[in-house]
C-alpha cells in the first residue's frame, strides 16, 4: 500500500498559467481534471481533462486563481506529486512529477509504482 500521509499535490506557477489559458478558451469548463488510471506503457497513466463540476470525493487544489481536482482514488497513487507545465523540444505537455513512481515512460503520461 502506498504511504499517503503526504496527500498534497502542488501545481506549478507555469502549470496554473497554462491551466487558466486552456480555461480561457473554453468558458463552460471551470477546472482541469487529473486522475489516474490502469494503462499506458508502464502500468498507470494520467489522465488530463477539462471538468466542470466537482465530484463528492475530489479534492480540489487552487493556485492562482484555478482549480485542479484530483478523485480520491488517484490522490492515492499522486500523493507527493507536482504537476507542472512543459514546453520543450519534444513538445508541450502537462507532466505529474510523482515521488512514488519507479519507472516512467519518456512521455511523461505513464508510470508504474
Amino acid at each position: 500500500m502506498l504511504d499517503t500521509q503526504d496527500n498534497t499535490v502542488t501545481v506549478t506557477d507555469r502549470a496554473a498559467r497554462r491551466i487558466a489559458q486552456i480555461l480561457a478558451k473554453d468558458p463552460e469548463k471551470s477546472a482541469l481534471r487529473v486522475s489516474v488510471s490502469g494503462g499506458g506503457c508502464s502500468g498507470f497513466q494520467y489522465g488530463f481533462e477539462l471538468e466542470t463540476d466537482r465530484g463528492e470525493d475530489d479534492v480540489v487544489i487552487e493556485k492562482n486563481g484555478v482549480q485542479v481536482f484530483i478523485d480520491s482514488v488517484s490522490l492515492m497513487y499522486m500523493s507527493g506529486s507536482e504537476i507542472d507545465f512543459v514546453d520543450d523540444l519534444i513538445g508541450a505537455s502537462f507532466q505529474v512529477r510523482n515521488p512514488h513512481a519507479t519507472a516512467a515512460c519518456g512521455c511523461g503520461t505513464s508510470f508504474s509504482i
